[in-house]
């Protein structure tokens, strides 16, 4: 996979703990950002795919198994 450089502007307080939690885990303070980063993207693909599935299984409905013979009435299921 191809790789490129990008360019992040960050607040002195965020660089400054970011570095701290690099070090705290053992890596470059640019592999943390790369790891985060793939982890949010990876994280929204599956959530996407998630969506697709639900909005698929809805549409297509969910058999009650009464397959279009209902053998009561509304009055035989209220009777009061």
């Amino acid at each position: 996979m191809s790789k490129r450089n990008v360019t992040l502007t960050l607040s002195e307080e965020a660089l400054r703990r970011a570095r701290h939690l690099a070090v705290e885990k053992g890596v470059s303070l640019s592999k943390l950002l790369s790891e985060s980063l793939e982890d949010v993207v990876l994280r929204n693909d599956r959530y996407d795919e998630a969506r697709r599935k639900a909005l698929a299984r809805m549409k297509r409905g969910v058999k009650l198994g009464v397959q279009r013979r209902i053998s009561w009435s509304r009055d035989e299921l209220h009777e009061r």
